[in-house]
């Protein structure tokens, strides 16, 4: 077969394994830690580069993930939620987790051990299903819900990722979903380009918290080199047929990764952390803080559910 699924530990971790065998296309994922996406590796100039940042060691990752939240899943709120605190249908609520800054961050999902509920390979494709069932166990969000999420690599070195939220409470819930990619193309982001299909960013008070205002951005828009920029930044997605919604290339060996999404997921996120060897690229369905202010903020009623949609796309663009 073309496509194959493996599992295997390396450095404490235990990993599925994805593989395109005609393109040398592996993605691994850890399933006892969030369902983090941990690898994504392609050939460039005869060699293996993974394009995710992760953890390489178990022991890194027990030490910084609830720091840097590297390819996290970020469910059932995304980045900040201010103070940690949110009303809904007339009660109030608090999550007793706090990040440094005092707010609630990414969600509660990032460090539980999903299931692996399913796998399967073909010459068309190689897939993981991982499930997680939360059963209020957090005082600020007690609620019951299923979030499953189901990796599949495809030709082209295409990687899409769903998620599908189940509420199993009797209440409606209230819900926004995410993922927070640390993406890495080889030297320092100050040389990446850059391009968002957004002219419009959300703007932020001094907490990274938003205003509720929108503010005119097409800086990345034609594309542009990062150089430089300090981001931490929301993006509205404007959404163009064919168009990914994001491209960040690197000049120096032509390495590149294009996100596509449907309308499941309207907002970007864009941070350079401080040692610039990668760039996070976040979906969002929410805007941060929607729990408060309402942008992207779903109501997912009893019995429903919902599914939120992404694909990454990797290669070596040619030359002009």
């Amino acid at each position: 077969m073309s496509f194959s699924v493996s599992r295997s530990t390396q450095n404490g971790l235990s990993l599925v394994r994805l593989q395109d065998n005609a393109t040398n296309t592996i993605i691994t994922i850890l399933p006892e830690h969030g369902a983090l996406l941990h690898g994504f590796e392609i050939p460039v100039n005869g060699e293996q580069l993974n394009i995710i940042d992760n953890y390489a060691t178990r022991e890194r990752l027990e030490r910084e993930l609830a720091i840097s939240y590297k390819g996290s899943k970020l469910s059932p709120f995304v980045c900040r939620l201010r103070n940690g605190k949110y009303s809904f249908d007339g009660e109030d609520f608090e999550f007793p987790g706090k990040f440094s800054d005092g707010n609630a961050i990414h969600g509660l999902l990032y460090n539980r051990p999903f299931k692996i509920t399913n796998d399967f390979a073909d010459d068309m494709q190689a897939n993981v299903t991982l499930r997680y069932h939360f059963r209020r166990e957090d005082p600020g969000y007690p609620y019951e819900y299923m979030c499953e999420v189901r990796y599949t690599l495809l030709p082209q070195q295409v990687l899409q990722i769903e998620t599908t939220i189940l509420n199993m409470d009797m209440l409606s819930i209230p819900l926004a979903d995410g993922w927070h990619p640390y993406f890495q193309l080889g030297g320092d982001v100050t040389g990446y380009e850059l391009q968002l299909s957004a002219d419009t960013m959300v703007a932020f008070d001094k907490d990274l918290i938003p205003t509720g205002k929108l503010i005119p951005d097409n800086s990345f828009y034609e594309g542009a080199l990062i150089g430089d920029r300090l981001i931490d930044n929301c993006f509205v997605v404007k959404p163009i047929e064919q168009r990914p919604c994001a491209v960040l290339l690197n000049p120096a060996n032509n390495a590149f990764v294009a996100l596509y999404t449907n309308n499941s997921y309207p907002y970007l996120q864009v941070y350079t952390p401080a040692d610039r060897k990668s760039i996070a690229i976040e979906n969002l369905s929410g805007a941060p803080d929607c729990f408060n202010n309402g942008m992207g903020l779903l109501i997912l009623e009893p019995s429903r559910s919902q599914t939120f949609t992404v694909w990454y796309q990797a290669g070596v663009a040619e030359n002009d």
